[in-house]
This record gives C-alpha cells, sequence and structure tokens, in this order.
C-alpha cells in the first residue's frame, strides 16, 4: 500500500494526539512530545528500520523531524525509542487502534478471524536459551467489511480456542456491532448464545451437512456471511506490506507490535484518503 511518508507521519500525529487524550504533549520531566514517540514507532515499523537505523533515517529527513519536534542535527538515543515502546502501556497502543479505526466509516457489520505471526525470527538462540517452543503468536480480530479497518485485536501465545477469543472480542466493541461472520471455528452453543444476548446477529457457519445445518449456513449466506473474506484481505495486506514475523524478544513487546501493526494499517489507508 504505497502512501507518502509525510502523508503517513501528519495523519499519525493527530490521530496519536486524539489517542492520548490529555496525556498528548511533552511529559514533565522534558524531552519529545509522546505522540512523538509514537509517530517515530509507525515510521520504524513502516519502513522495517531497527531503532538504531531509525535514527539515522530521521536525521537525514528534515521535514518529518520538525512536525516532531525533533532536531535533526542533534537526533534522540536509540534507546530512547527503544525504552519508550516499553514505557507506553498496551492500552495507549489499544487507543491508537481504536481511534484510527474510528476515523474510516463503520458499518456495524464486521469479520471475526484469526490470524498467526512468527515470533521465533528475530533469534533462534535466544529462543532456545529462554526454552521458548511456542513459535507463534495468535491474533484474533474484528475487520469493518465496509472500510477493512481493524478495529479492535485479541493476542494470545497459548493455544487459545477461537471459541473463548472470539466472544472476548466481540464483548469489549458490542455497543458498536449489529452483526458478526465468522467461520465454524468459532462456533459452539455457549458462544452463540452470549453473543445473542448482546443484540449482536452471530453469522457464524454450522459444521456438517445435516439439513438444519444446511439450512443455516444458506440463510447466513443470504445475510452477509459471504463478506467474511474481508478480514483474509487485511491481514494479506499487513504482513506483505509490513512484515509476517515479530522482531520484538519479549512477549508483551510482541502484543504491541501487532497492535502497531495493525494501526498504522489502518493509518496507511486513512492518509491515501486525504
Amino acid at each position: 500500500m504505497g502512501v507518502a511518508l509525510l502523508d503517513l507521519v501528519e495523519t499519525a500525529l493527530r490521530v496519536a494526539k486524539q489517542a492520548l487524550g490529555n496525556r498528548a504533549g511533552k511529559p514533565d520531566s522534558g524531552g519529545l512530545a509522546r505522540e512523538a514517540h509514537i509517530v517515530a514507532h509507525c515510521v520504524r515499523k513502516e519502513e522495517g528500520h531497527s531503532y538504531a537505523e531509525l535514527v539515522d533515517r530521521l536525521s537525514l529527513m528534515p521535514d518529518v523531524c520538525d512536525r516532531l519536534g525533533i532536531s535533526s542535527d542533534a537526533p534522540p538515543d536509540p534507546t530512547t525509542f527503544y525504552h519508550s515502546f516499553d514505557r507506553y502501556e498496551m492500552y495507549i497502543w489499544r487507543a491508537l487502534l481504536r481511534v484510527s479505526a474510528q476515523q474510516h466509516p463503520q458499518s456495524g457489520h464486521v469479520a471475526l478471524d484469526s490470524t498467526f505471526f512468527e515470533r521465533s525470527h528475530a533469534s533462534q538462540y535466544y529462543c532456545q536459551r529462554r526454552g521458548q517452543t511456542i513459535k507463534t503468536v495468535k491474533a484474533t480480530t474484528l475487520t469493518d467489511t465496509e472500510s477493512l479497518a481493524v478495529l479492535d485485536v485479541h493476542c494470545c501465545i497459548g493455544r487459545e480456542h477461537d471459541t473463548k477469543a472470539g466472544p472476548r472480542v466481540v464483548r469489549r466493541n458490542a455497543d458498536d456491532l449489529r452483526a458478526v461472520a465468522a467461520d465454524n471455528g468459532f462456533q459452539d452453543w455457549y458462544s452463540e448464545y452470549e453473543i445473542a444476548a448482546l443484540d449482536v446477529e452471530y453469522l457464524v457457519h454450522y459444521r456438517g451437512s445435516t439439513p438444519k445445518a444446511v439450512a443455516n449456513n444458506v440463510l447466513i449466506r443470504a445475510k452477509g456471511y459471504t463478506q467474511r473474506w474481508m478480514s483474509e484481505t487485511s491481514y494479506s495486506t499487513v504482513k506483505r506490506t509490513q512484515d509476517s514475523a515479530l522482531r520484538s524478544q519479549f512477549w508483551y513487546r510482541q502484543f504491541r507490535e501487532i497492535i502497531l501493526s495493525f494501526a498504522l494499517n489502518n493509518l496507511k489507508k486513512l492518509a491515501k484518503t486525504l
């Protein structure tokens, strides 16, 4: 997804200020504004740079530095951005994802699906030394079928079943949803009952070829189930334009990296429309 870097920076800066709310601006201790750190991480993720490479590239982009309040002659140390990724809690990155999705038209019809990101790409030696045998992180997402904006993401390292992760994501966004389309991996009676109790229509494929299953599947296809493939399109876009492998070593940084990836995808779509 081609987008001018300066347009992306300006869009991300505006959305980051909205996500931070009254926390936006410079901290009392001084230094860069909080939204500038968030935008710098968006640039790093978009360009595929390390922290050291990010600082080098910023020093060569005076227009970007001016908008972020960075002196191109004396850019921050790479460790400044490294530690800010730890310092900003998960709720900040979720707020960035939520606000970036709200900038797009909301249809109320979403696709519920899961994908996997490789977590052993950064260092095989590190994984062996720490005894990490799980090589992927599972991400369960809600994708608006009209705008392809990702509304919410649930990350999990363990093999949490779709019928556990799916209702959790739907529950967090139930007030904004009208219908949820999902494949048969998300189908069980408890999930259907819980989502129906939230006044959200659950369009889920039934397993098997019994008359009841066939009739249900025909009915939900008529109600828009076929738009479920939109979630696969968002996954393909993120993994092609960014990376399907996570470069952070610690699980909590990997979760934030996934949230940032989908938020960045929303921001790039927004920057192209402006």
